[in-house]
């Protein structure tokens, strides 16, 4: 009997999401699923929204001043903007790697200890093997197990960057928020960094903001191409690049575009 593939299931989803900053509305009435142990990349022009859009899965908007939001952001079925909703849980289970790798000026050992510290972690045992699980996770172990006590400050970019990865995992989310991680980083490092996404799609749902279409389409399983604070078109990463729906899209992908 031939089975029928099933939808991976919907982690995270948005319904007529709007954000303003102040009389500015950036994203406009945006729907999209994103996939539990998957990779979602979001590409478009600069200024279209993506970053923004990223924020709101973790409710890092909340920082911007004059900052509004309408519409639903769903985590697990839960809305994230009721005033009752819980962010600190919510920014432990939605962790993010920013675009420039920021290492706290700590020891490699520090740097990942500190987050499961604040969740009440105290054991030192508990947090060696948490400290080893995550820069395994990162594949960073090999490189600075015999310098943990080193600042972190001393790694090269790509290793603070993995080293990044490795202290959002350590409070053991479920969805992994990077925005142009590897825009500063050389060809090498950026190839580590992609690798390590695929790796983390096993146990964590990823999704990556980032202006090179062709990592995109490396890395990623789903893709959503955004213009001017709208989702243009969402799908499967092959369908998207190869078959697209929206002209918009096609002229964006082929070099055709502005």
């Amino acid at each position: 009997m031939t089975m029928t593939p099933t939808t991976p299931e919907t982690i995270i989803e948005t319904r007529g999401l709007d954000l303003w900053y102040g009389p500015v509305r950036a994203l406009k009435e945006i729907a999209i699923p994103i996939r539990a142990n998957r990779v979602t990349a979001l590409i478009g022009p600069s200024g279209c929204g993506k970053s923004t859009l990223l924020r709101c899965f973790n409710r890092m908007n909340d920082l911007v001043p004059d900052c509004r939001v309408g519409g639903l952001v769903l985590y697990h079925g839960a809305d994230i903007n009721d005033p009752a909703y819980d962010v600190v849980e919510l920014r432990k289970r939605v962790g993010m790697v920013f675009q420039k790798p920021n290492p706290f000026p700590k020891s490699i050992y520090e740097n990942i200890a500190y987050g499961p510290r604040v969740h009440g972690e105290r054991d030192r045992k508990g947090l060696d093997a948490i400290v080893e699980r995550s820069l395994r996770q990162a594949a960073l172990w090999d490189e600075v197990k015999d310098r943990l006590h080193e600042s972190a400050l001393g790694l090269s970019g790509g290793q603070q960057q993995r080293l990044c990865i490795a202290r959002t995992l350590a409070v053991e989310p479920d969805v992994i928020l990077m925005d142009e991680p590897c825009s500063a980083l050389d060809p090498l490092a950026t190839a580590k960094i992609e690798d390590l996404i695929d790796d983390l799609k096993q146990n964590y749902t990823v999704i990556i903001v980032t202006h090179n279409m062709q990592q995109a389409a490396r890395v990623s399983d789903f893709t959503g191409f955004m213009y001017l604070g709208e989702l243009v078109e969402y799908g499967e990463t092959l369908q998207v690049f190869e078959r697209p729906t929206k002209e918009l899209t096609e002229r964006y992908i082929t070099g055709r575009f502005g």
